[in-house]
């Protein structure tokens, strides 16, 4: 089954993307590809976080804006956030103005410094949880893909995560940040991104 988006380069890709341009970009030049940098995966989990009841395309739009928002998103600097900077935050017109997802961002922070400290990065506490190759669908296709909303292993990171006090992370969450980050690769059979990425995912040893 083909999954052309709709941006008419008659290029094959996941059917959600669509002909935005920077939705485009997203698919093509990151979405899947696996991440192991501390800070762009602390990145990813609070977007997605702030993403929850929202559409992702308004996320990415803003995502410069949180960037600089939230100090490129260094847990460091973002656990150290307090009153002043949450009330900032509030009247920051260029991120999302939820009390609840920016307290929940600092928060977050200071509890992937505890992860850090414990593993010894915020990776490879992570990447213990990629799904085993029993838990991954057996077709690639839109039809099979719009069911995996959430999976064993992202309720398992969920509610590891909640015991160490997360916030915003639950299962649905959390499987999209899987998918974000490239714990699994969700690209469709027939995407340009599917066979580049299974090859990057086998040379860095993990499951396709």
């Amino acid at each position: 089954m083909k999954s052309l988006s709709e941006n008419n380069d008659n290029i094959s890709r996941c059917w959600w993307v669509g002909s935005d341009p920077a939705y485009i970009h997203y698919h093509d030049d990151e979405w899947g590809r696996p991440v192991t940098d501390d800070c762009r995966l602390f990145e990813k989990i609070s977007l997605e976080g702030f993403q929850a009841g929202l559409s992702w395309l308004t996320i990415l739009r803003k995502r410069e804006h949180f960037r600089v928002a939230f100090a490129g998103f260094d847990p460091v600097v973002v656990a150290g956030f307090g009153a002043k900077e949450v009330e900032q935050l509030l009247q920051n017109a260029g991120i999302i103005r939820h009390r609840g997802k920016i307290e929940a961002t600092i928060n977050n922070a200071a509890r992937a410094l505890e992860v850090q400290q414990e593993f010894g990065s915020l990776c490879r506490y992570l990447w213990q949880f990629e799904p085993p190759e029993s838990e991954r669908p057996r077709q690639f296709d839109p039809e099979t893909l719009k069911k995996y909303t959430t999976t064993p292993a992202a309720q398992s990171l969920a509610k590891d995560l909640r015991k160490r006090g997360w916030r915003f992370v639950g299962p649905t969450t959390i499987y999209a940040f899987m998918q974000a980050m490239g714990m699994v690769n969700d690209h469709v059979a027939d995407c340009l991104c599917r066979a580049p990425l299974l090859s990057v995912r086998q040379m860095l040893g993990v499951i396709g």
